[in-house]
């Protein structure tokens, strides 16, 4: 069973941790397979499982359902609940509320965005009731209105400084790791390279302790818009539609079902029948 304190190992080891989103029973079963480090039920969901155009609509009810569903699938990866826009802003009682909620559900641990006091207070809270909490820096997709858009972060050096800093006041605060979004690979090092605690990439480069990445994305299932950060292996939306189209195809020309995929009735049964 992965825990924190397997996250904390890996990187005194030097050895990469490998996460991936899941958002569903079957997905997490096979992650959970793979022997993936950790799980993380990303709010990205909300376009990628739900369809909305960004994060912000998915409610902390919706995401309880999809993190009890992966829950159940994956018995041995360290399943983290990612906190949705406006669940933990209003007040550290309103965060913590909700991050219990999302523990209840099979969470071992709960994502946060950003750095202000008020994300402080509510990581030290966190971990004072035992919830596990790891950060999130450089692109944050819940800030992406005032961001002003999916802008790389981390390409000065004064707001690199910026970023280890607030990455440092949240590994004080409590967080196991940090995520380091959109950020020039060298800019995550420098980050990676002052911390204790270790760092999780999205885009930020092969320097971070680990790496994450929507699991649709590499498989080629979501197929929307691909980021550039992702390498694809397998195409799961190919071979989806190939599979789909000669299904139908086979119905049109009453190929299926067959003899095979059908059921007899009992011969004594069938005479009875009058017509």
């Amino acid at each position: 069973m992965k825990t924190v304190s397997t996250f904390q190992r890996l990187k005194d080891n030097n050895e990469k941790i490998a996460m991936l989103t899941a958002y569903d029973y079957s997905t997490a079963q096979v992650l959970d397979k793979a022997e993936i480090d950790g799980i993380l039920v990303g709010d990205s969901l909300a376009m990628v499982a739900l369809g909305y155009k960004d994060t912000y609509n998915i409610t902390i009810d919706e995401m309880l359902i999809f993190i009890k569903a992966v829950a159940r699938g994956a018995k041995n990866s360290f399943i983290i609940g990612d906190m949705p826009f406006m669940s933990y802003n209003l007040s550290v009682e309103q965060g913590l509320e909700n991050a219990g909620k999302m523990i209840k559900a099979g969470a071992n641990a709960v994502k946060l965005e950003g750095c202000n006091e008020h994300i402080l207070n509510l990581v030290k809270r966190c971990v004072e009731s035992g919830i596990p909490v790891l950060g999130h820096l450089g692109f944050t997709p819940q800030l992406m209105n005032t961001i002003g858009g999916h802008k790389i972060q981390g390409k000065t050096a004064d707001n690199i400084e910026l970023i280890l800093d607030s990455s440092k006041k949240l590994e004080k605060a409590g967080c196991f790791g940090i995520v380091l979004e959109l950020m020039p690979a060298e800019s995550a090092k420098y980050i990676t390279e002052n911390l204790k605690i270790p760092t999780i990439g999205i885009g930020g480069g092969k320097y971070c302790s680990g790496q994450i990445v929507v699991t649709d994305d590499i498989i080629g299932k979501f197929t929307d818009f691909t980021p550039k950060f992702i390498k694809k292996y397998a195409n799961i939306h190919d071979a989806v539609l190939l599979g789909v189209n000669a299904y139908k195809k086979e119905v049109k020309e009453g190929l299926f079902p067959s003899a095979q995929e059908s059921f007899e009735l009992n011969k004594e049964e069938k005479s009875k029948l009058k017509c």
